[in-house]
């Protein structure tokens, strides 16, 4: 689908989900402006996981359901949804916006400092295990050294 139609799904979904979450962000190929995503991830943070189990029902087909991921199939658009909490938005919002190519730019680095970059939400957490970055996607550059990168700039 083109852009435009996924960023028209992704709002109707956001809008419909308004009431039951803290936070929310589109995020993936949607984020990244690509101009032909193939689904739409979401990230968000839920304010009652019930509640919001609910409002997802009525978002269509569950193909996949858990604490941490959903998919759900809307208008023929697989979504994925991810939820975090206040501690693992940044970590969330940065690893779900991708792309896969910088994911692993990120991680490569992070190893070459003998860091883990977990992908979970924890963070960057360094060689003693103290988290170095997470509080914000800037936080994840600047930790590694590297200028930030819009999301429309990321490696594709």
């Amino acid at each position: 689908m083109e852009l435009k139609q996924a960023q028209a799904l992704a709002q109707e979904i956001v809008d419909q989900l308004a009431p039951y979450y803290e936070r929310i962000e589109v995020t993936g190929s949607i984020r990244r402006q690509r101009p032909f995503p193939r689904d739409i991830d979401i990230v968000l943070i839920p304010r009652s996981q019930g509640k919001l189990a609910m409002a997802l029902e009525a978002l269509g087909e569950a193909r996949l359901g858990g604490k941490k991921l959903e998919e759900r199939i809307y208008k023929g658009v697989q979504v994925d949804l991810y939820f975090a909490t206040p501690e693992t938005w940044a970590t969330l919002l940065l690893i779900r916006t991708g792309s896969k190519a910088h994911n692993i730019k990120l991680t490569t680095l992070a190893k070459k400092r003998g860091w883990h970059l977990y992908a979970s939400g924890r963070g960057l957490i360094n060689d003693r295990g103290e988290r170095i970055a997470g509080d914000s996607e800037e936080s994840f550059f600047q930790a590694l050294g590297l200028p930030y990168a819009e999301p429309w700039e990321r490696e594709r």
